[in-house]
């Protein structure tokens, strides 16, 4: 069986589940470029208001094929390298997709499968799951923006520790730490995402735009801009349609229905 990124949908939610059975649901440029269209094909669908990314068999991703990093070795570096801007065109869509994207893992999240979850907006993760950043192990380096998001979530000797020495951390200790958002029963990842998914599609999507935006400008920005693109995202969700019937059901004390 080929690998796929298989696509169905509930209640408002697109899910993608990465179904690679034969190796662990390690990922490959196939998937990059499903991973990518699909998000495209939500962006544009009003319908869709979240997506999830899974994993077949209670496994989420074992990261890269080494048997196929292993034959590319025999090919021009350009190879390689066109195949991981694959991977980060689909970290680069998910981040910049203005829809929030869960990540709901079962077992083992490793090396770009760890990335794969790390560029989520939100993590749900069964007890069982198990996160490795495993790339040193086979004396390779980061890519997926496991560098840049463990910069930022982690301080830097933890962040270190993840990246060189391939150390595996239970989702507790991440929950502890503020990058798993829940923990759940093993087999329940699924079903936790997407009822954190039901939450959110029942709020405004302008807003939870504007938010994942202005979250993924702020790193870079000083606080007067910051301030700035606050001002400016307040006033046009407040002038957008959702924003009067957000007020005006809270004032009414009636449950809001957002286009």
């Amino acid at each position: 069986m080929p690998a796929q990124l298989q696509s169905t949908s509930q209640n408002g939610t697109m899910v993608l589940t990465i179904a690679n059975p034969e190796q662990r649901n390690a990922l490959g440029p196939e998937i990059y470029a499903a991973g990518v269209e699909a998000l495209n094909v939500a962006e544009t669908h009003a319908e869709v208001r979240s997506v999830v990314i899974t994993g077949a068999g209670g496994v989420f991703c074992a990261g890269g094929n080494l048997q196929r990093l292993q034959a590319n070795r025999q090919q021009p570096p350009e190879v390689q390298a066109q195949s991981i801007e694959g991977l980060h065109s689909w970290i680069e869509a998910i981040r910049s997709f203005p829809k929030p994207v869960i990540a709901a893992v079962e077992g083992p999240a490793a090396g770009a499968g760890f990335s794969l979850a790390l560029a989520c907006d939100f993590i749900v993760a069964a007890r069982n799951a198990v996160f490795v950043m495993a790339y040193s192990t086979v004396a390779l380096s980061p890519d997926g923006g496991a560098s840049w998001s463990l910069a930022r979530a982690l301080p830097r000797q933890l962040a270190g520790e993840l990246l060189m020495g391939a150390e595996r951390i239970a989702p507790e200790r991440l929950h502890a730490l503020g990058v798993v958002n829940r923990v759940v029963a093993e087999g329940a990842a699924l079903d936790e995402a997407l009822a954190l998914a039901d939450s959110l599609n029942a709020r405004a999507p302008n807003a939870l735009a504007s938010i994942k935006e202005l979250l993924n400008d702020a790193a870079g920005a000083s606080l007067h801009e910051q301030l700035a693109r606050e001002r400016d995202h307040f006033v046009r969700n407040l002038h957008h349609p959702n924003g009067g019937i957000g007020i005006g059901a809270f004032l009414g004390k009636t449950r809001p229905r957002y286009s």
